[in-house]
């Protein structure tokens, strides 16, 4: 969906396409992502297929420990602009 030419998404969306840039950004794939994070490669192919529509905040926040950034960078993408959002 756009508005005045803008992708408009879903949260979920924004978190899974953020974590795919990240894990490219990064040369990694989701088991080495899963080792240094500390968390289940399950949890993150849920978060990446959508079927976990609201990850944790502990789960973001080991994710990023994994990418080795901190949360505020996670989330400074264009991404997350209110804009784009609409989880109606």
């Amino acid at each position: 969906m756009t508005k005045g030419g803008s992708l408009i998404m879903k949260y979920s969306d924004a978190i899974a396409i953020r974590i795919e840039e990240l894990l490219k950004e990064k040369n990694l794939n989701t088991n080495s992502l899963a080792i240094k994070s500390g968390i289940n490669e399950s949890t993150i192919r849920s978060i990446l297929n959508k079927s976990t529509k609201s990850p944790t905040v502990d789960t973001i926040r080991f994710i990023c420990i994994g990418f080795g950034i901190k949360v505020y960078e996670f989330y400074n993408s264009d991404l997350f602009d209110e804009s784009n959002i609409n989880d109606d």
